[in-house]
């Protein structure tokens, strides 16, 4: 097993299994590399995590999230769908927090095209669009930036 250079550690009360297993359930590249009562290191599409059961000293927020980048509408729809459920949060501008309080962002590719653009009033309009949605909608942002 390769060790990594830097690898996210995630802080659970007690879940750290149970999160790891829901995480390697919905991302299709991934795998739990190892198990024990404290510590579980598992791998989401490349990139590994460790997780710890450490007590409820300290809880997740809003300064670090975990960013999946999206091709598809299908793509934001499956991974929004997923990691609100059961008890997850939807956020707004893309953003959520799952049933264990972690955030992601769901994140369209076509969103930096789309903000990747001299114009500047084509880039304020998809800004304009975002701040309204919940989840992402990639044919309303291309729609913004079209100017409909």
């Amino acid at each position: 097993m390769e060790i990594k250079k830097i690898t996210p550690f995630l802080w659970f009360d007690s879940q750290a299994e149970e999160a790891a297993r829901f995480y390697c359930s919905i991302f299709k590249n991934s795998k739990i590399i190892n198990l024990n009562t404290m510590i579980i290191l598992f791998e989401l599409e490349g990139q590994q995590f460790k997780a710890g059961n450490f007590g409820p000293k300290f809880k997740f927020n809003e300064a670090i999230s975990m960013l999946v980048d999206c091709d598809t509408q299908e793509e934001v729809d499956y991974f929004w769908n997923k990691l609100t459920a059961d008890g997850g949060e939807p956020g707004r501008c893309g953003w959520l927090k799952d049933k264990f309080g972690l955030s992601w962002q769901i994140i369209p590719n076509a969103f930096g095209k789309l903000m990747d653009n001299a114009d500047h009033a084509r880039s304020q309009r998809v800004i304009n669009a975002m701040m309204q949605m919940n989840k992402m909608d990639i044919a309303k942002l291309q729609q913004a930036y079209d100017g409909e």
